[in-house]
């Protein structure tokens, strides 16, 4: 497995395993992360995944206080992360699990899907018609609680952020920056294009897990009317 090991501050590895935004790459990414998740380096305090990188997070006075070498506890977590990615092995990929996000789009919910068509030079119809037939995977969870960051858009119906961000996007919204599509799972400040909105909760405390999916899922959007999103709401109150 390629990779590159450099340090953030003075209790962080930055894991880099490619340098490009590929499923190959989210598969070694997953590697990893399970593989810390079920043998923890001694020292280690968290792992942080995202699209390329695993970050490392330890504790150095732990890490030095049972160092039996003169290296510094940068050095020591650097040569267990080597000998884990040299020896550990590829294993394959799970089955993805498809999770079906009911989606209201357009009208008050999805005020920008007349920019988003105007911008590509489509009907609203047909960008409705393009996100709800694709099916994307969910390279991490990042930004806010639960906030899946999804490859997979099309490019034709890919915009650019709002100039001024938004300073409260409801939870539930279905936005677009960039080539890619995302659901806010709180209500929060964002720059993203909206043009639809779930009815259902990506992030709940009181459930567990709290998120509704995670990384190495899909995500399929299905259309629903009006009528069906205040149902849905109602039927989760």
């Amino acid at each position: 497995m390629k990779y590159e090991l450099s340090p953030l501050g003075d209790s962080a590895v930055i894991v880099q395993l490619e340098t490009e935004i590929t499923e190959k790459t989210h598969h070694a990414v997953r590697n990893l992360t399970i593989y810390l998740e079920k043998n923890p380096i001694d020292g280690m305090l968290d792992f942080v995944p995202a699209f390329t990188t695993v970050t490392v997070y330890y504790d150095p006075i732990k890490v030095w206080t049972r160092m039996e070498s003169d290296a510094s506890p940068y050095e020591v977590i650097c040569d267990k992360l080597g000998y884990i990615l040299e020896n550990m092995k590829r294993s394959k990929p799970k089955e993805a699990k498809t999770v079906e996000i009911p989606v209201c789009y357009g009208g008050e919910f999805g005020p920008d899907l007349e920019e988003v068509a105007k911008h590509n030079q489509l009907t609203p119809d047909k960008v409705i018609d393009i996100h709800s037939k694709g099916e994307y995977l969910v390279y991490m969870l990042g930004f806010a609680p639960g906030f899946p960051y999804l490859g997979g858009m099309s490019e034709q119906i890919a915009t650019p952020r709002k100039e001024t961000p938004r300073q409260k996007i409801p939870a539930g919204s279905v936005g677009i920056a960039g080539s890619q599509t995302g659901v806010y799972p709180i209500e929060t400040p964002g720059g993203w294009q909206l043009i639809g909105q779930t009815p259902s909760a990506l992030f709940d405390i009181n459930q567990e897990p709290p998120t509704l999916v995670e990384a190495g899922d899909k995500i399929r959007f299905k259309p629903i009317s009006l009528s069906e999103f205040e149902a849905m709401k109602e039927g989760q109150e």
